[in-house]
C-alpha cells in the first residue's frame, strides 16, 4: 500500500478552466432550454403562438433555431467539458504544465472557441426564431413572408457573422490542438 506522502495529486489549471467554461455554457443552455420549453404556458394555460417550441415545430427557418440549439448543447457544453480531459492528461497525468507560448495557445483555445461557438449558435437560434416569426401569416401577427423572402430578408444577413464566429471557434480549436501537440512532445 502506498504511503499518503508518496501519492501525487493530479492537478490541471487548464482542465479546471475548461470545466468552468462548460458550467457557464451549461447555465446559458439551461436558460435557452427554459425559453424553448416555455414553462409559463403550463401555468397560465396560454401557449404563445411565437414560442420557440412552435417556431421549431414549424420547420423551414425554424430549423436554424433547432440546429443552433442542438449544436450549442453538443459543442458549447459537452465538447468544452470533454476538452478538459485533454488538458488534464497533459498537465495532470504527464505532469507537463502549460507555460509561455503553449499557455498563450491554451488561452486562445479557451476564449476563441467559447466565444465563437456561443456567438454562432445563439445567432443561429435568433435567426431561426425571427425566420419562424417571418413565415407566420400576418393575420396571426407574423411577418407573412414566404421562404425565399425569409432567407433573403432575415437569414441572409446572418450567414457571414455566423460563418465568422464558426471560423473563430475553429481557430480556437486549432490553437488548442497545436498547444496540445507542442506540450505533449516537449519536456
Amino acid at each position: 500500500m502506498e504511503n499518503a506522502n508518496q501519492t501525487r495529486a493530479i492537478q490541471s489549471k487548464w482542465a479546471g478552466r475548461f470545466i468552468w467554461a462548460a458550467v457557464i455554457q451549461g447555465i446559458f443552455a439551461t436558460i435557452a432550454t427554459i425559453l424553448v420549453l416555455d414553462p409559463l404556458q403550463y401555468v397560465t394555460g396560454k401557449a404563445d403562438y411565437f414560442s420557440p417550441a412552435r417556431v421549431i415545430a414549424g420547420g423551414s427557418g425554424g430549423t436554424w433555431f433547432f440546429t443552433g440549439y442542438i449544436s450549442y448543447l453538443v459543442v458549447g457544453v459537452v465538447a468544452t467539458a470533454v476538452t478538459a480531459i485533454f488538458y488534464l492528461y497533459i498537465e495532470g497525468i504527464q505532469g507537463k504544465a502549460y507555460k509561455g507560448f503553449t499557455n498563450l495557445l491554451a488561452w486562445g483555445h479557451l476564449i476563441f472557441m467559447n466565444v465563437g461557438v456561443a456567438g454562432a449558435m445563439f445567432l443561429m437560434m435568433y435567426g431561426g426564431y425571427l425566420a419562424g416569426w417571418g413565415m407566420t401569416p400576418s393575420s396571426s401577427g407574423g411577418g407573412g413572408l414566404n421562404a425565399g423572402q425569409v432567407h433573403v430578408q432575415i437569414l441572409g444577413g446572418l450567414v457571414d457573422p455566423i460563418g465568422g464566429l464558426i471560423l473563430l471557434a475553429a481557430i480556437g480549436a486549432f490553437l488548442g490542438g497545436l498547444g496540445y501537440l507542442i506540450r505533449s512532445r516537449t519536456n
